[in-house]
């Protein structure tokens, strides 16, 4: 199983979110999205962005890096 398995059905059952309603957010059909939740089929760098973009999380996150489920700040520029 992925390590981003159990972050990324976590965060979208915190954020309110079905597996159908990330789907469409992602374009894709509810079975591929589930095959990436399940851990079948490997995420892209892509589509992990995407995911963290989605949620509002941070990649690391995501990828078990952190507990911290709030997405890191970009420094501003000047």
């Amino acid at each position: 199983m992925a390590v981003y398995t159990e972050p990324l059905k976590k965060i979208r059952k915190q954020r309110g979110l079905t597996q159908k309603d990330v789907s469409e957010l992602l374009g894709l059909s509810p079975i591929t999205y589930a095959l990436y939740e399940n851990g079948n089929r490997q995420l892209s760098w892509q589509m992990l962005n995407q995911l963290a973009d989605i949620l509002k999380t941070s990649t690391d996150y995501l990828l078990g890096r952190t507990d911290e489920t709030v997405p890191y700040e970009k420094p501003k520029e000047e």
